[in-house]
């Protein structure tokens, strides 16, 4: 049994993602439920966690950009990535039907990517901001809310026993969120390994970049993610999050011994398996 930091409650999406990854190793697990993102790390330094899987980024809404920072500041290496489609569920106690739904509960980016359902199908719904979609769920049923109901994910209907009302109500359907595998237990082989999260800092001086992307493509790197965040207390200073494939693990590493001169800093953040899409 192995216990997996996730940030939210039982029934997220976080939780499906661990249970998605680990059932395909095979491997039972224990969720452990963190509040924030950065209390995934605090369980794990407590060893209140043996792994954490961490939403990154979305391809609706982008990338999670606090949690580049909790890589870069934590030594938790990343060692594996799970692909998820994000589809939210209208739910409610049994016996009853939209007609009956007054209000609806649930985390804001959900009402934000299921608006349009609520507006063309059940004008009458109030939508009510909450802290966690799969914790308007579990309130529900803890409370027995009648004429109340919660937009969340199949898992959280299951485990709460409520009804789903409408199936799929999200506006865009091609919606997946990319998750994080933090856990040291995990050794992959070196001809598996086909990803790297980079982080690193540059020379303030032109071109800097331009140089670093151009030996990049020279050794057949593929450039899937960049990002800069500033760096606190340095003006006009950045550090780049990169994820980059490749189909050799040598030349990847050519690759870095090339640029490395032409950085001020580098971090690797994780060298991976990359997840199907």
């Amino acid at each position: 049994m192995i216990r997996v930091a996730i940030q939210g409650y039982r029934g997220c999406f976080h939780e499906q993602a661990a249970r998605d990854y680990y059932s395909g190793r095979g491997q039972d697990l224990a969720i452990v439920e963190c509040p924030t993102f950065d209390s995934i790390f605090k369980a794990l330094s407590d060893n209140q966690a043996d792994a954490a899987v961490m939403a990154i980024e979305n391809t609706i809404s982008g990338g999670l950009l606090p949690n580049f920072e909790l890589l870069r500041s934590h030594p938790y290496k990343i060692k594996g990535e799970i692909y998820i489609p994000i589809h939210q569920n209208l739910m409610a106690l049994p016996g009853q039907k939209i007609e009956d739904i007054k209000e609806v509960r649930t985390h804001y980016m959900a009402i934000n990517q299921t608006r349009k359902f609520f507006e063309r199908n059940c004008p009458w719904i109030k939508m009510v901001e909450s802290e966690d979609t799969a914790k308007s769920a579990i309130d529900i049923a803890s409370e027995e809310m009648m004429g109340v109901g919660a937009v969340a994910s199949e898992l959280a209907a299951q485990q709460n026993g409520l009804d789903i009302l409408a199936r799929g109500i999200e506006t865009y359907k091609q919606n997946f969120t990319r998750f994080l595998i933090l856990d040291d237990s995990i050794q992959t082989a070196r001809n598996r390994i086909g990803k790297a999260s980079l982080c690193f800092t540059l020379p303030h001086k032109p071109g800097s970049l331009a140089q670093v992307l151009t030996i990049l493509s020279f050794y057949d790197m593929n450039l899937t993610r960049i990002q800069s965040l500033p760096i606190p207390g340095q003006e006009w200073q950045y550090f780049f999050y990169a994820d980059i494939t490749f189909s050799t693990y040598n030349r990847y590493r050519q690759a870095l011994k090339a640029v490395r001169p032409l950085m001020a800093e580098l971090n690797i953040l994780g060298e991976y398996e990359s997840g199907k899409q």
